[in-house]
C-alpha cells in the first residue's frame, strides 16, 4: 500500500469516527432542551410566587359573569346561578372546607355580610357537602346564597386560579377580583375601594380580629 493510499484510509478512519460524535452531541441537545426549557419556565413562576396574588389580572374584568347554574350545598336553601346575579351589587367568594386561607379570612366575610347594601354569595369549590356544612357550622353562614361546585367546572368559568379567590359583581358584570385570602393589605388598599365604588358609598369595617394583616 502506497503512503498515500494509507492517508486515504486513515483520512476515511477519522471521518466515519468523527460523524457518529456529531450525531451524539447533536441528539445530547435535543435531550437537554426539554430540561432547559423546564428550568427557565420554573424561573419565571417562582419569580411570579414573590409579586403579590392578588395583583394577578383577569380577563373578565368589566365583563357579564359566565354561564353557570349550581346546586344548593342545604337541601332547603338556595343554589346559585347566573340570574341571580344580575341586579344589585354582590361579592361571590370562592372556597372550601379544606382550604386554611378560606377559614382565615372567614371573620371578614362574616363582617361584609352586615351590610345590607351587597350581598355576600359563596362556590362551595372541589369539597364534600358535609364537610362545608360543618365548616359553616363551626365559623358562621355569611352566604346569602351558596352553590356547590363539587367537580369545579363553574370555578374554571370564573377564571378562578385558586381558593379562595373573592368577586364584586355589579348588575352582571364582574368589577374586582382578589386572589387570595381577604385578610392581607389589599382588601383595604383595593378590595374595599372597588366595592365603595360599586355600592357608591363607603365601606367601614369593624376592629378586632377581623381586621386584615400585611
Amino acid at each position: 500500500m502506497s503512503s498515500e493510499d494509507a492517508n486515504n484510509t486513515r483520512g476515511g478512519a477519522a471521518n466515519s469516527v468523527e460523524t457518529p460524535t456529531k450525531r451524539t452531541a447533536s441528539g445530547r441537545f435535543w435531550v437537554v432542551l426539554p430540561l432547559l426549557v423546564f428550568l427557565a419556565l420554573a424561573g419565571l413562576f417562582y419569580a411570579q410566587l414573590g409579586e403579590d396574588a392578588s395583583q394577578i389580572p383577569s380577563v373578565l374584568i368589566g365583563k357579564e359573569v359566565p354561564e353557570f347554574d349550581l346546586p344548593p350545598l342545604y337541601e332547603d336553601g338556595s343554589g346559585l346561578a347566573k340570574a341571580d346575579l344580575s341586579k344589585g351589587v354582590h361579592l361571590v367568594n370562592i372556597w372550601a372546607s379544606w382550604c386554611a386561607p378560606c377559614r382565615a379570612e372567614h371573620p371578614l366575610l362574616m363582617q361584609l355580610a352586615k351590610d345590607d347594601r351587597f350581598k355576600v354569595h359563596g362556590i362551595n369549590y372541589k369539597d364534600k357537602p358535609e364537610n362545608a356544612r360543618r365548616f359553616l357550622g363551626a365559623l358562621g353562614d355569611p352566604f346569602d346564597q351558596i352553590g356547590r361546585d363539587e367537580k369545579g367546572r363553574s370555578a374554571i368559568e370564573w377564571g378562578v386560579y385558586g381558593v379562595p379567590e373573592t368577586f364584586i359583581v355589579k348588575d352582571g358584570v364582574i368589577a374586582h377580583k382578589h386572589v387570595g385570602p381577604l385578610n392581607t393589605d389589599a382588601f383595604n388598599t383595593q378590595f374595599l375601594p372597588a366595592l365603595g365604588k360599586a355600592i357608591g358609598g363607603d365601606v367601614k369595617m369593624g376592629a378586632g380580629e377581623a381586621e386584615p394583616t400585611s
